[in-house]
């Protein structure tokens, strides 16, 4: 590079107002899209919970009932729409059940009303798929997944993350023709880990990973995206891009 002081450099052209407008908007709708998207969720869900409960409650109690009877029932109706009221009713109702069957009145119960559901072909299958799909989200056990891993799948060379789960056992662990200790990983499908596939594979073909499972998930939903930090896994996660 010639260092003549005569040759003029060329001056950075400072980005126009459309630009920066663009960029204003970029940046302010990374911080409105999560919350607005956030809130319309919970606003959905809490109106399918209400639009579930309430058809159950009889309608003398219901919020708009009970409001124009204390007003004496007016000739126009004073229309109420409280959103959550529903959700409010279907938790203590779940706690009233569960505090029932813990008693050996509910227990009895139960166990006759599953005898009469395993007597009936269809219902009995879908009840008993719900039920350990239940009792495997919402148990307090330690159940969940142990700790995020890579796997190679769905072929040598190509690595894949999933999720260490329990040590294979029984039948699965002896029909192995594998001299090592199995483990029973579950691989999840982007952008959707709630589909995935089970995959039953030698423990030394597994490496565990230091990211939580959290994080691993935040990774396969962003397809790639959304790093953790690879300096402290324990910090919250990046974008690739930084």
């Amino acid at each position: 590079m010639s260092d003549d002081p005569n040759i003029s450099k060329p001056k950075r052209r400072s980005p126009g107002l459309f630009s920066r407008l663009r960029g204003n908007f970029l940046a302010g709708l990374i911080v409105v899209a999560p919350i607005a998207l956030t809130l319309y969720l919970i606003w959905t869900v809490v109106g399918w919970i209400d639009g579930w409960v309430w058809p159950f409650i009889p309608q003398a109690y219901h919020p708009e009932e009970l409001v124009n009877r204390l007003m004496g029932n007016p000739e126009d109706r004073i229309k109420v729409n409280v959103r959550g009221i529903g959700v409010v009713i279907f938790l203590i109702f779940t706690a009233v059940v569960g505090w029932v069957t813990k008693g050996f009145l509910g227990r009895s119960l139960l166990r006759v009303g599953e005898n009469l559901v395993d007597r009936m072909p269809v219902v009995r299958s879908v009840y008993s798929g719900v039920k350990q799909i239940a009792e495997t989200v919402f148990s307090q056990r330690d159940t969940s997944f142990d700790k995020a891993c890579l796997v190679e799948y769905p072929r040598r060379g190509i690595w894949a993350i999933a999720f260490i789960s329990t040590g294979a056992k029984g039948e699965i662990a002896s029909g192995i023709p594998v001299d090592e200790p199995k483990v029973s990983v579950f691989l999840p499908t982007t952008p959707n880990p709630t589909s995935g596939f089970l995959l039953f594979v030698p423990k030394s073909d597994v490496i565990e990973l230091d990211m939580t499972v959290e994080d691993a998930a935040k990774l396969v939903i962003s397809a790639g995206l959304v790093y953790p930090n690879d300096k402290n896994p324990s910090e919250p996660p990046k974008l690739a891009a930084e």
